[in-house]
């Protein structure tokens, strides 16, 4: 089942109706990532506002949910002895089907199940598990599994205002892409439900077992045929069809009982058998004059085959859907963020959480066609998670601040409402109990106010790839771009909070100036009035009085480090890699809960963030590192589907042994692959071209492992090729609608014409089914040209291909990541799976 994106708030409201003091608690399963960190923090807060208890389980993986399923859902179910409740998973279980995972399935005996079980689903993964969003619901409760559901308030899968918690059942929340896209996929789907069983192979068999029982008279006068070879049987579908096609007096003589005549009796038209028409059977002597007969019905055979073809159509409906590759849609934070507005209870602390959220999909590489760069001709504003939409999600976030944060009515804010205060880079908070969140110019630079201007540049992934950072000759194109700038090399530096006032007051105003010289474009957004549409591409902001002053980027860096490096390593030592590898899973399980919890209570804690910065710089340190062997040492190879580079040496590889940690060194790689070879510039033509994907792994010598992550091309539609696609689909509509009224014009037509000449009815017909088949291969045509677009989308498709190369091969892999493109492959199997994965395509 889904919950629709107006209905956000139904469920939270009905289960804060229904709590009361022996409730059991909310079991929220987080994944460990900071998107679904900060939704949960947002959750636990409404939680705690409402006085209701709750439990937090980290799942890394689908091991550990598979565990939870069976050590902490499933004995909440009330045929166990529990008491029913609800868990909320938050970044967990949008690809797989949910119900098998947790073990909530139903027996052949009826038992088992949810029973009393509520599982909410917040994913920002791409495609659905079309059983957790049309399928889920309890049907024991009632004889009539198909009427329940909608006396439940569900309608095909949807949730409607009358639906009532407390039965069980797993629901998806809607951030609006299931009602708008996934139509055809629900039509399917419920077609599917409605059909009986049919098999295949059982086609011909299962026909001429109906025909035997259609001439079961004929048949018993020769007990003793003979059984036909498939050559005969042939000859026989030819002769029973030519006898479906006219009468079968036999049966009205070998048969004392009356037989319908729509079953068997032509209908009359010009040219029938006067012979066979003029003489009724005796017992239909007596019978009043024949009325007009119905056409001739289909054979049973006919019918089957059609429901076979409509069997493969709405299944192939289904599998395309699930072989599109992987992609991203609104973060979650920013969904639960939406449920805290329908709520009516938005704050800076919730606005903050949603905001840190949306900017940690960019680190990731987030994006509308899966883990994958950027598309390299779109500015920062445009490049994160979905484009045209994300700009859209951020444009809202820009709203809230404003709304929230009004400027305070002195000198100063006068000033920013003129926007003559908001050309610098905010460092410091405006007074001791400023809390406030404020837009900012926000450069391409990393932990700008934590480093100094000259490390924030070099380990920017946005420099280091345009720059080529990782040669002598990029070294020097940024030690003359900072001349140019008039900024010395010992200015920079030095910590940017103590760099000379008036030196930062005119930085923005240089970049701008001189960082076109180089192709940096995007380095800085353009200068903005206090206007919403003037600011676009800016950066979030926030103070905590005199304790610090960090933007939503340096949250979700340095929450990330936290996640991927821990606070037991030693920040100022590049050499704990490998030796602090926990080999035995339980410590490893133990350490990823530490850094949960520690990530936890740093989200909204100064402090905490503070004293982790250490953490991000080693880590970005060793990115910048590693990725510079890599490109020097001319690592990376060009295999036949994507390129590939392997991680087995160097001080910082056990850093990388964690798939966040690997897919942003995988990000740097494929960045500086993209600038480094012209032709995925598109310089050729002056389009965009998609980038090449990328293989990198890391490996693990402790656990004799490969963590393997798949890296998607820079492919994606940009702001412009969305808007054409809209715009395509609506000219497709106003065509399907002038096509509708042309039809419906030839058909009043061709109606006058029937009436004047009294054309006979076959002919109509046949007339009638060659003008759909015409227009049905227009249809087919158009959206032809339409998916040309979405197969332009270039999706991660490395999902697929593992498990693909899985099926094929006797590699040992471990499929266990919630990202699909990270798997850990066995050291000595590496090789095969590489070359098996070659042959595959892995972006579609």
């Amino acid at each position: 089942m889904y919950l629709p994106r107006t209905l956000i708030s139904h469920l939270y409201l009905q289960l804060v109706k229904s709590h009361h003091a022996l409730s059991p608690p909310v079991l929220i399963l987080v994944a460990l990532e900071p998107d679904a960190l900060c939704a949960c923090r947002i959750f636990t807060a409404l939680l705690k506002r409402d006085y209701i208890p709750h439990t937090i389980k980290p799942i890394a993986g689908y091991g550990d949910l598979t565990t939870a399923g069976k050590e902490l859902v499933q004995p909440m179910r009330l045929s166990d002895g529990g008491s029913g409740g609800v868990v909320c998973c938050l970044g967990v279980g949008g690809l797989v089907d949910l119900e098998a995972i947790l073990g909530l399935e139903m027996n052949e005996d009826g038992s088992g199940g949810s029973d009393g079980v509520d599982v909410w689903i917040m994913d920002s993964r791409r495609p659905w598990n079309l059983s957790n969003v049309f399928g889920g619901q309890p049907q024991h409760d009632t004889p009539n599994a198909v009427a329940a559901p909608a006396g439940r308030g569900v309608d095909q899968g949807q949730i409607s205002r009358t639906y009532r918690t407390g039965k069980g059942g797993i629901i998806v929340f809607d951030d609006g892409d299931i009602q708008t896209d996934l139509s055809a996929q629900r039509e399917a789907w419920f077609a599917l439900e409605e059909m009986p069983q049919v098999d295949d192979e059982g086609d011909y068999s299962d026909a001429e077992e109906s025909n035997d029982d259609e001439d079961g008279p004929l048949r018993e006068a020769s007990p003793n045929r003979k059984r036909k070879s498939p050559a005969d049987e042939d000859d026989t579908e030819v002769e029973s069809d030519k006898e479906n096609a006219r009468p079968r007096q036999r049966r009205r003589s070998n048969s004392s009982s009356s037989i319908p005549s729509s079953d068997n009796t032509p209908s009359k038209s010009r040219g029938s058998d006067p012979i066979l028409t003029s003489t009724p059977p005796s017992n239909q002597l007596s019978s009043p004059p024949a009325v007009p007969q119905s056409p001739k019905q289909p054979s049973a055979r006919q019918l089957r085959r059609r429901l076979l073809r409509m069997r493969r159509k709405h299944e192939a409906a289904i599998r395309s859907y699930h072989s599109l590759g992987t992609c991203y849609a609104e973060p979650v934070s920013s969904l639960m963020y939406s449920l805290v507005s329908e709520l009516g209870r938005e704050d800076n602390d919730f606005l903050w959480l949603a905001i840190v959220g949306l900017s940690s999909t960019e680190l990731y590489g987030r994006t509308s066609t899966g883990v994958s760069l950027a598309p390299q001709d779109q500015p920062t504003a445009a490049s994160g998670w979905q484009r045209s939409r994300g700009s859209r999600i951020r444009q809202v976030m820009r709203d809230e601040v404003r709304r929230l944060n009004p400027p305070e009515l002195t000198e100063t804010g006068r000033e920013v409402l003129r926007g003559h205060a908001a050309d610098t880079i905010p460092v410091y908070a405006r007074s001791p109990t400023d809390t406030a969140i404020r837009l900012s110019p926000e450069p391409r630079f990393l932990l700008i106010r934590h480093w100094s201007l000259y490390d924030s540049m070099l380990h920017s992934p946005y420099l280091s790839a345009k720059l080529h950072i990782w040669s002598d000759v990029g070294r020097r194109r940024l030690h003359k771009l900072l001349a140019k700038m008039g900024v010395s090399l010992s200015q920079c530096r030095q910590s940017y909070t103590h760099m000379d006032m008036e030196l930062k007051k005119v930085l923005r105003e240089r970049l701008l100036h001189f960082a076109p010289m180089y192709g940096l474009e995007g380095l800085i957004p353009p200068a903005g009035g206090g206007r919403a549409a003037e600011q676009e591409g800016w950066g979030f902001v926030r103070s905590w009085g005199w304790k610090a002053c960090l933007s939503a980027a340096d949250v979700a860096i340095i929450v990330g480090a936290i996640l991927e490096v821990g606070h037991r390593r030693d920040a100022s030592s590049k050499n704990a890699g490998a030796s602090s590898v926990q080999a035995d899973s339980s410590a490893s399980a133990e350490s990823a809960l530490s850094r949960f919890y520690d990530a936890y209570d740093a989200l909204l804690s100064p402090t905490r963030l503070s004293s982790a910065i250490p953490f991000a710089q080693t880590l970005h340190r060793a990115i910048l590192q590693t990725g510079t062997l890599l490109l020097q040492k001319k690592q990376i190879r060009h295999l036949r589907a994507f390129r590939m580079a392997l991680v087995k040496e160097g001080p910082d590889v056990g850093l990388f042994c964690t798939s966040g940690a690997l897919t942003k060194l995988a990000l740097w790689v494929g960045e500086a692959i993209a600038e480094v070879e012209p032709e995925h510039r598109g310089e050729a033509t002056g389009k965009r071209k998609a980038g090449t994907p990328l293989v990198l792994g890391c490996l693990d010598e402790a656990r004799g492992v490969y963590v393997v992550v798949g890296l998607g091309g820079s492919g994606g539609a940009s702001v412009a090729s969305a808007e054409a696609q809209k715009a395509k689909k609506e000219q497709k509509e106003d065509k399907a609608k002038e096509k509708e009224t042309k039809k419906e014009a030839k058909r009043r037509e061709r109606e006058r014409q029937r009436l004047e000449h009294e054309l006979d009815d076959d002919y109509e017909e046949e007339e009638t089914e060659e003008e759909d088949d015409s227009s049905d291969d227009e249809d087919s045509s158009d959206e032809d040209d339409d998916g040309s677009g979405e197969r332009n989308m270039f999706r991660n498709r490395f999902g697929n291909a593992f498990q693909e190369v899985v099926q094929e091969t006797n590699a040992r892999v471990r499929l266990d990541s919630f990202e699909h493109c990270v798997v850990e492959v066995k050291k000595e199997d590496l090789g095969g799976f590489l070359e098996s994965l070659s042959m595959k395509a892995v972006v579609g």
